[in-house]
């Protein structure tokens, strides 16, 4: 008995819009429903995806290396990095808001790089996931996308509510900014990402002939 082969919107000649799923014949322009352009595959898309990326690697490193909170008393003016405020916490006894700044600010950015990078790569070589596993990478890093900002929330309430004149303020370090144009570009490479690319290798392989034995 042949194997079954589950005949893809591709190989009957379909392209489904992106925007609202609606599907069409093959070559048709633009969605009559949405009026968003149809396109099966973005060539594109993986340059959109490095670039935003890339963008993305560069703002993260002054992030964490400029200040993200400048503070200003009477006396004193201190500039801490997102590092150095979690340790300064740590070390003040409130280790649980330590460690979901460290994990909000570092880990699951640095994560994110990981998991964009491993998802481009994959969509062109052979990976050691599976798609359905890639798929649902790609949902984490969808998901976990929008509460990337919760830094830049909070440094912006604390400006907002701390500002006695001359007493005591607390202002947004120039990180502040670095870190929005990460969590933006980090968003924007996820977004770029077109996840029908990670089932484009079950297509290759299976088309590609067999190779015969030496």
């Amino acid at each position: 008995m042949s194997d079954l082969h589950a005949l893809t919107a591709r190989e009957a000649g379909l392209v489904a819009c992106r925007l609202c799923s609606r599907v069409w014949p093959g070559g048709t322009p633009r969605c009559a429903r949405c009026g968003a352009a149809l396109q099966s595959r973005d060539p594109l898309a993986l340059s959109r995806v490095w670039a935003w990326w890339v963008a993305g690697v560069m703002a993260y490193v002054p992030a964490n290396l400029w200040p993200m909170l400048e503070t200003r008393t009477l006396l004193v003016r201190r500039d801490d990095t997102i590092i150095a405020g979690a340790l300064e916490l740590w070390a003040g006894g409130a280790r649980g808001v330590a460690l979901i700044i460290l994990a909000a600010s570092v880990l699951i950015p640095l994560l994110k790089f990981f998991a964009i990078a491993y998802l481009a790569l994959s969509a062109t070589r052979p990976v050691l996931l599976s798609p359905h596993a890639r798929l649902r990478l790609y949902e984490v890093v969808e998901y976990i996308g929008r509460w990337s900002m919760i830094d830049v929330f909070v440094v912006a309430i604390l400006a907002s509510l701390v500002q006695l004149d001359v007493v005591a303020s607390i202002q947004p370090g120039p990180a502040s900014l670095a870190f929005a144009l990460s969590v933006i570009s980090t968003m924007l490479s996820a977004q770029a990402f077109d996840p029908r690319a990670l089932w484009d290798g079950i297509e290759r392989d299976a088309a590609a002939p067999a190779r015969a034995p030496a």
